[in-house]
């Protein structure tokens, strides 16, 4: 006889107003501002797209209706039940519950509650291992040297330093670490603090996992709280575009909406801080404004009302550099990342491996024997072997063979071609300046 009893939702599906942990002005407030933008819907409609039960949304109502805020009326052919819209008084409520935010959506989480998820579902829950690492690599051409030190890097959750030439493989190799972050997590469409609803949920970076209809309705039945979304854990991006106000909420004067900075959306994911020292900040001041959050594993960000509050920071935080990691910051910030990796340039093995992995994906052809006469120019142009090349010079050689409208064959005339065009000759560019 089993015996074991299933282990508890992480987030249940609130049974009442209570266990939202949400005010009954709030989810009233939404309501309106859900029927002055949808006309009219019925408790179906509106649980779907509130993401909150029926029997809490219809106390809610009941109490709108005594409030003449709400009129009830018959059920169309296709409704579920009665339906419902706003009387004159409502129109006036909902356009009054706009102009102090702008939100339409499904409800809210306390921020409070969003931080029990996070701590359940953190980074560092999952230990990496090395088994884990070979696999999710196992496709990709690197250094096992390299993988070693990425590895428990990884595990350790704390921050990490990476640089080496633009080309080296930084940015693409970080992505690819996403796949040893562990299983997916649970995602809020916003959360709350008092009446001031963030958004988080992000379709541009919060990916939902392929799963069959069967999961699914698993996951229904299970009563997880709808206002959350299961996700991949997210892997954020930003480079050159990032600024100090980036990273604090966003709050749009025209649309009244609060959006959440790249590390709040991040949570339980990583963040990579790509090219590193081009940012419209100062590499020290951007530095500055990670110490207390990598210290404390929280952060604190300002409300449209200017008030400050603290949000979990279960982030692993990667920063990418082109440029020598001792010329952006010193050694005594530098020993807080606890990890510096340099990516240096591929041996000839890798290259030629990287090409021929090329090769098959852009379905060209090529003979061997042209690698003695590409390593030799490299040699004359001084040029480091970046995993990048081989991927850039076969792409530019299969523009040639589609334009020429001939087979798909790596030529040495085609290959001489594809370098002058990928690389600039200095000598020539001097004299043309």
């Amino acid at each position: 006889m089993n015996t074991t009893s299933p282990q508890p939702l992480l987030a249940p599906r609130p049974r009442n107003i209570e266990e939202t942990g949400l005010s009954f002005d709030l989810i009233a407030a939404l309501v309106c501002k859900h029927l002055y933008v949808n006309g009219i819907a019925d408790l179906l409609q509106l649980s779907e797209t509130m993401a909150l039960a029926g029997n809490i949304l219809e106390v809610v109502i009941s109490e709108l209706r005594k409030q003449s805020v709400i009129n009830i009326l018959a059920p169309a052919p296709f409704s579920s039940g009665p339906r419902y819209t706003l009387t004159d008084k409502g129109v006036a409520e909902a356009q009054a519950a706009l102009r102090k935010s702008g939100y339409v959506g499904p409800a809210p989480v306390p921020l409070e509650q969003y931080k029990t998820v996070v701590l359940a579902q953190s980074t560092q829950n999952h230990k990496i291992t090395r088994a884990e690492v070979k696999q999710a690599f196992a496709d990709t051409i690197i250094d096992p040297y390299l993988l070693d030190q990425l590895g428990p890097a990884m595990h350790s959750g704390r921050a990490i330093m990476i640089y080496g030439l633009a080309g080296s493989g930084k940015t693409y190799i970080c992505r690819r670490l996403a796949r040893v972050l562990g299983e997916p997590v649970l995602i809020p469409h916003a959360i709350s603090v008092g009446e001031s609803i963030i958004q988080v949920y992000d379709p541009a970076l919060h990916r939902r996992p392929k799963e069959n209809p069967t999961e699914i309705n698993i996951n229904l039945q299970q009563g997880t709280d709808p206002r959350y979304i299961k996700c991949q854990r997210p892997v954020a991006v930003s480079g050159g575009e990032l600024t100090q106000d980036m990273l604090e909420i966003h709050h749009d004067t025209n649309t009244r909406l609060s959006q959440a900075p790249l590390q709040l959306k991040a949570n339980n994911g990583m963040y990579l801080i790509d090219d590193l020292g081009r940012q419209r900040i100062h590499p020290t001041d951007l530095f500055n404004r990670w110490i207390v959050p990598l210290e404390e594993k929280h952060d604190y960000l300002s409300l449209e009302n200017s008030k400050r509050i603290q949000v979990p920071f279960d982030v692993i935080l990667i920063f990418s550099a082109n440029i020598n990691p001792l010329e952006l910051a010193d050694e005594a910030f530098l020993r807080r990342l606890g990890y510096k990796i340099r990516f240096a340039p591929v041996t000839q093995q890798q290259y030629i491996d990287i090409w021929h992995q090329y090769l098959k994906e852009l379905q060209l052809s090529s003979d061997d024997s042209l690698f003695d006469s590409i390593f030799e120019r490299y040699k004359r142009a001084n040029r480091p072997l970046l995993p990048c090349q081989p991927r850039d010079l076969l792409g530019l050689i299969k523009d040639q063979c589609e334009y020429e409208g001939e087979t798909c064959v790596v030529t040495q005339q085609r290959f001489n071609i594809a370098w002058d065009t990928y690389f600039i000759n200095l000598e020539n560019a001097r004299m043309v300046l």
